[in-house]
């Protein structure tokens, strides 16, 4: 399995004399082939193919912007990512993609913070995409709150759905839309 790794994501996939290396290696089963100066990498598996997979999804995680610590969550089998692509609210125009970028920030990172502490979730905004980690649920809801904060709504109405919808999580409820 082939894969490439922004170069400026690379040493953060290596890590300190190569502990985040060896740490996905000894997780997943696999022998991981990096190339410092291209970012390619290479994913080796034997008989393990489920293996490579999440060695795969914690590559891409790193490579999203995620420290080792938060891309590891993909290790837990209830763990799933998804990827927001901002050029689909914003067209091609760079202006519109760095407000929107701002947007699901928020000053000073609050924006993204609230919406980690109310779901559950960790989020990176990097380059021209958001990406989350979280449980299927938890992605649902997060999902939602990110179109709505990308569309143009409030934060503080963005906050107050995601109010509503830890509420009815934390009792089990169905979901109300």
């Amino acid at each position: 399995m082939y894969m490439r790794l922004p170069k400026e994501r690379v040493a953060v996939a290596i890590g300190p004399d190569g502990s985040v290396k060896r740490e996905i290696e000894a997780r997943t089963g696999t022998k991981l082939f990096i190339d410092s100066e291209t970012g390619e990498a290479k994913i080796e598996h034997e008989d393990n193919p489920l293996g490579a997979l999440k060695a795969s999804e914690v590559l891409k995680a790193i490579a999203r912007g995620f420290s080792p610590e938060r891309a590891f969550r993909l290790f837990q089998d209830d763990q799933f990512t998804f990827i927001v692509d901002i050029r689909d609210y914003s067209g091609d125009s760079e202006r519109a993609m760095m407000r929107l970028r701002g947007r699901v920030i928020g000053e000073e990172g609050k924006a993204r913070e609230a919406i980690e502490r109310e779901t559950g979730t960790c989020i990176s905004v990097y380059g021209k995409t958001v990406t989350v980690i979280g449980t299927a649920e938890q992605l649902s809801v997060t999902r939602e709150a990110l179109d709505m904060l990308l569309k143009g709504s409030e934060h503080t109405t963005v906050y107050r759905f995601l109010e509503r919808k830890k509420k009815t999580m934390k009792k089990g409820l169905p979901r109300v839309r």
